[in-house]
């Protein structure tokens, strides 16, 4: 029987990255997308796209409407990631009522499977040194910050539902880097701002960052490979900020970062920064709570999605260097000059 894949939030990064996978590997792939989202250049022949959003069930009919026999798979996708410091209601109607309604979609309809794409941040965390693992429960009040609570929400409500017959797996990616990103998402917009010369300084701490490309070949292979009911951590390794940009400088040869401010400072000028960048429309690079996130336990184990899944990863020097490559294709570096033919 022939398999249908339906992607949720497929003009994202993540999403995009997905549907051309799936789209390399021959398969037939409907992508949703929300009316007001900017399409990706280019869109590749062969994807359906159905305009809908995941907070309006009604909207949600025709995307999982199925006329001739076949098994269907969803992707879950879609969700907001904020390192906002404040609620916003807007964050937690995505990614947990959308994920209610999703999952209601996927029980009426009789998928074959879905995959849902949780986040590290709902796994609770552990001291510093430990290694993080996954769990089979969640509880939102045991993370900090409404981005973690929402996802430890929506995660449970899967969960759930894979205990009562809904055949469900659930991944959890570290922070997502690496090429194909026509949004402005957090890492990519770090990315951006070194290599257009406006990051002259860097805040202490890490976390564990991983290639967009291996997360979405983690989630194709627990399609087939993950067992129903269990949750499996994409990530990599961790990197303090300074050592990602010392990579960046190694593979771009842009000028090196030396400066790292102390965290007090980066924690009393947060606020003014969310301004800053709110003003210019653009994703924050460090507010209150990211500095948290640096500044807490970033070592996650991805041994299960290894041995389970076959999952592995790639050198950060590649990620770097393909999405420094990107960015100049999209015209996103203003003065690419000589970094243009080194990458080349």
């Amino acid at each position: 029987m022939k398999r249908l894949y339906l992607v949720t939030g497929a003009y994202g990064h993540l999403g995009h990255t997905i549907c051309n996978q799936l789209l390399d590997r021959g398969e037939e792939v409907r992508g949703l997308a929300l009316p007001s989202d900017s399409i990706p250049a280019p869109v590749r022949r062969g994807l359906e796209i159905y305009q809908g959003d995941v907070c309006d069930p009604a909207s949600l009919e025709a995307f999982f409407r199925v006329e001739d026999p076949c098994e269907v798979v969803v992707i879950h996708t879609a969700g907001i990631v904020s390192i906002a410091s404040k609620f916003d209601q807007k964050v937690f109607d995505v990614n947990v009522v959308g994920t209610k309604n999703i999952v209601d979609m996927c029980r009426k309809t009789g998928v074959k499977r879905l995959v849902h794409v949780s986040s590290v941040h709902a796994i609770p965390e552990k001291a510093k040194g430990e290694t993080v693992t996954e769990v089979s429960r969640f509880d939102y009040r045991k993370v900090e910050g409404l981005y973690a609570q929402t996802k430890a929400k929506a995660t449970q409500i899967v969960l759930n539902a894979a205990a009562k017959g809904l055949d469900a797996v659930v991944v959890h990616p570290s922070g997502i880097l690496g090429p194909g990103d026509y949004g402005h998402g957090h890492l990519t917009q770090l990315v951006s701002d070194y290599l257009n010369g406006r990051l002259t300084a860097c805040v202490k701490g890490g976390y564990d960052f991983v290639d967009v490309r291996d997360v979405a070949a983690g989630i194709l292979a627990a399609v087939d490979k993950g067992r129903t009911g269990e949750c499996y951590i994409l990530s990599n390794r961790f990197y303090s900020v300074l050592e990602l940009l010392n990579t960046l400088h190694e593979v771009t040869g842009r000028k090196k970062i030396k400066t790292v401010l102390p965290l007090w400072f980066a924690k009393g000028t947060a606020p003014l920064a969310e301004t800053y960048y709110k003003l210019l429309k653009q994703p924050p690079l460090y507010t209150r709570y990211s500095l948290y996130t640096l500044t807490g336990n970033g070592i996650f184990s991805h041994e299960k999605a290894d041995r389970e899944l076959g999952y592995t990863t790639r050198d950060m020097q590649e990620t770097l260097r393909d999405t420094a490559a990107f960015l100049i294709s999209q015209g996103r570096i203003r003065h690419p000059g000589r970094l243009s033919s080194e990458l080349g």
